[in-house]
């Protein structure tokens, strides 16, 4: 089962880019939720629980050939992402 939920995609809205890559914008109004997990194919986005705060510029790198360059910063944005998500109450670990 894949996890899906639009209150973490939605509470990307005004968060501060966790990726930083070269070329950030670090503008908190174009920041997505980028989802970070394997490449399964076009409309195969894995899990919520893998993505991480993205502006769009630092989406785009990742978003394609680039994601291998970048995967240290992608595992350090994955964790800053979830401690926010789990701050908010939409990321909950038992």
């Amino acid at each position: 089962m894949v996890a899906r939920s639009k209150k973490i995609k939605d509470s990307a809205r005004g968060q501060e880019c966790s990726l930083r890559l070269p070329g950030c914008s670090f503008d908190t109004e174009q920041t997505i939720f980028a989802h970070v997990g394997s490449d399964r194919g076009m409309g195969f986005k894995c899990g919520d629980n893998m993505g991480v705060y993205a502006c769009l510029p630092c989406h785009h790198s990742i978003d394609g050939h680039l994601r291998k360059t970048f995967a240290n910063d992608i595992l350090r944005a994955l964790e800053e992402t979830q401690s926010k998500l789990i701050q908010q109450e939409l990321l909950v670990v038992k």
